[in-house]
């Protein structure tokens, strides 16, 4: 099988220590978390994706609101950066321990955190970055 997930949150799975929106949201949350961890692959898509299913039910989603769109192509145009290549909707990745390193290590220094600029759950997310990534649900050896 394969994760479908947003560019943003290619940034919010580095800090996911078990918090968020519901109880639904989240118990979807661990759940990837142990697909990912078990190193099941990443595609990149458009729009909301495997982490926002829980929340598509509601009477106005904020999966499909312009700010969650803004912070999908931040996501993205960072990490490309990051890494050097092209990626968009249809990419797909090895969230291995050389990505992830990769990642958290930048996401760390703030060099790819554009994406994050105004969301409710920057000042944990920091916290999380600052504590080395300690408590994290996505592992990978």
């Amino acid at each position: 099988m394969i994760v479908r997930l947003r560019a943003h949150h290619l940034l919010c799975m580095l800090t996911f220590v078990g918090e968020g929106y519901t109880s639904a949201f989240t118990d979807n949350y661990r759940r990837i978390a142990e697909r990912l961890s078990e190193g099941e692959e990443i595609k990149l898509v458009s729009g909301p994706d495997d982490i926002c299913a829980p929340l598509l039910g509601e009477e106005e989603p904020h999966c499909f609101k312009a700010s969650v769109i803004e912070r999908d192509a931040a996501a993205l145009a960072d990490i490309a950066a990051l890494l050097g290549e092209e990626i968009g909707s249809g990419t797909v990745l090895v969230p291995d321990a050389r990505l992830l390193s990769k990642l958290r290590r930048n996401f760390a220094s703030g060099e790819i955190r554009h994406a994050c600029l105004g969301c409710e759950w920057g000042e944990l997310c920091s916290r999380i970055a600052d504590s080395d990534f300690s408590g994290v649900l996505i592992k990978a050896d």
